[in-house]
């Protein structure tokens, strides 16, 4: 990277995010640029630059953008790194880790379990967590620092593939379990969870789906690539009271999909663009954008007790 200072527009291009992103991130968050010459607008220097990849890196990892911007601020990129060991960070002694932020213990022995690959321990901890304190607690405190981490240093590196397919399986196995234990007889599902057509992250779906059986609320979950057509016969035949449609990355994010649900004839209540793929500028009227777990429970919990729909004939 050359060490010249960039204006907004360059920065906003080498990123591929609008330039109004840019200047949100620097009034709620900022990140903005640090180099200032008297008459000329602000530019943003080679640092500056790394803390915006790591803060557009880990929203598009379904990190909320405060705590992205936390660990982007923290981030230590105009010192010189420690050095990795099959992509984590070596420490005095031996070993290795994948950083939590500031999370506490729990997280930390559960990213060593997940390096030493031992599943035994990454699902019992992670099914303790969900017992004690709940789905939504445990995927903010435990689970999304741990996935937020092994994700900086993939993106870094390229390595920890394994790390990660081993911890999203512990963790997509939990959640059911989780959703199958609250599961209610003859409760009529009143939510429909499906990501966009081609977005294969499903997690966060499935941490919903774990709440909302917590809470009682019946849901379907039709889980990855689902075609637009299928959404729609399934929301046409079902009559949810609730639609979440899930987008991972921009690519994923086509609002034409939301607009087909807005357009049947029993339309949902409520429609939800979840994850960090929509832009709130691209999203139809009438479309809802949570920005974190809890807020797209409590905003399905508030619809789900409105209505006593069932689906037609």
């Amino acid at each position: 990277m050359a060490d010249e200072a960039l204006s907004a527009g360059a920065v906003a291009r080498r990123l591929g995010v609008a330039v109004t992103t840019l200047r949100t991130w620097h009034q709620r968050y900022g990140l903005g640029p640090s180099e200032h010459v008297p008459g000329h607008h602000r530019r943003y220097t080679p640092a500056d630059l790394a803390r915006l990849e790591i803060m557009r890196r880990l929203t598009a990892e379904g990190v909320t953008p405060a705590e992205a911007a936390r660990w982007a601020r923290q981030s230590p990129v105009d010192t010189p790194r420690p050095a990795r060991r099959n992509g984590a960070t070596a420490r005095d002694g031996g070993g290795a880790t994948i950083p939590v932020g500031r999370a506490g213990p729990a997280a930390r022995g559960l990213a060593r379990a997940a390096m030493r690959l031992d599943s035994v321990t990454v699902s019992r901890t992670i099914d303790k967590s969900i017992a004690a304190q709940g789905v939504v607690a445990t995927w903010n405190g435990l689970l999304r620092p741990v996935l937020a981490g092994i994700g900086e240093r993939h993106a870094a590196t390229a390595a920890l593939v394994e790390v990660e397919h081993l911890f999203s399986r512990c963790v997509m196995e939990a959640l059911a379990v989780a959703a199958r234990a609250n599961r209610r007889a003859g409760d009529p599902p009143r939510v429909l969870l499906s990501c966009t057509d081609d977005e294969q992250h499903t997690l966060p779906l499935e941490a919903l789906a774990a709440a909302l059986a917590e809470a009682g609320v019946g849901c379907r979950m039709l889980g990855a690539r689902v075609p637009v057509a299928a959404l729609v016969a399934t929301v046409t035949r079902t009559a949810p009271v609730a639609v979440v449609l899930w987008s991972h990355v921009r690519a994923t994010a086509d609002p034409a999909q939301l607009a087909a649900v807005l357009a049947v004839p029993r339309r949902p209540l409520l429609v939800l663009a979840a994850g960090p793929g929509w832009w709130d500028d691209t999203l139809p009227a009438g479309v809802v954008r949570p920005v974190s777990l809890a807020e797209a429970l409590s905003l399905a919990l508030a619809v789900g007790d409105s209505s006593d729909r069932s689906p037609p004939d």
